[in-house]
């Protein structure tokens, strides 16, 4: 089923490996778009609640599968944002591989920026994206910060993170996620200082948010 865009807001979608600079792309945009009210979501909080799991049978899932997120609720809450209205979207709890039972109140804004491993390999979320993007990163660089990400702020240890990124971090992004690249709008080789390729996502997202202010 064809999804319906809105023509109001711009929903910006930046894809690529775990660890790839994802984040810092979208911070960067977001200022660089002072002035423009930026709504910022992260696939990562909208993956399924797993309360009938127990700690050890939560940690055996494939975070890395479209099957582990909750994917009706997020184009749901992308299309209601889209329309102009709030949405309460969840919280996940990294340290107990569960989604929180608190939500966090986001208004509707002029921009979506949508950050996530499998972004571009939805068909339902590239349906809804006005701009896409894909971060490439090198595989060593990534599973670098990823190591020291999930040791300093998830509570993990060297053994869980190496396992995990081996059996389905790994495999996930070889099956799923580098093949999304195709349907990139613009393709980022992530590097400290690459800023002329985030001016230009930004130059371009105001030039939308103007055409579609004149035809408004």
């Amino acid at each position: 089923m064809k999804l319906k865009k809105e023509n109001n807001v711009q929903l910006v979608t930046i894809a690529g490996g775990t660890a790839s600079g994802k984040t810092t792309v979208a911070t960067k945009i977001a200022k660089i778009l002072q002035g423009k009210k930026i709504v910022y979501l992260k696939m990562d909080h909208y993956y399924k609640k797993l309360d009938h799991l127990t700690l050890a049978e939560r940690k055996q899932i494939n975070f890395d599968h479209p099957n582990a997120l909750d994917l009706d609720l997020l184009v749901e809450h992308l299309t209601l944002l889209k329309q102009g209205q709030a949405i309460e979207t969840p919280i996940y709890d990294f340290t107990v591989y569960n989604r929180s039972e608190t939500t966090n109140h986001v208004m509707a804004g002029d921009v979506i920026i949508l950050d996530g491993i499998l972004g571009l390999a939805l068909e339902e979320i590239r349906q809804l994206s006005d701009i896409k993007i894909f971060i490439k990163t090198e595989d060593d660089i990534r599973f670098i910060r990823r190591l020291n990400r999930d040791l300093n702020e998830r509570g993990r240890t060297i053994d869980s993170i190496v396992s995990q990124y081996l059996t389905t971090v790994k495999p996930m992004y070889e099956y799923f996620v580098e093949p999304s690249i195709k349907y990139a709008d613009i393709i980022v080789p992530y590097y400290e200082g690459n800023e002329i390729a985030i001016d230009m996502i930004a130059t371009k997202i105001k030039t939308l948010l103007t055409e579609q202010g004149n035809k408004n």
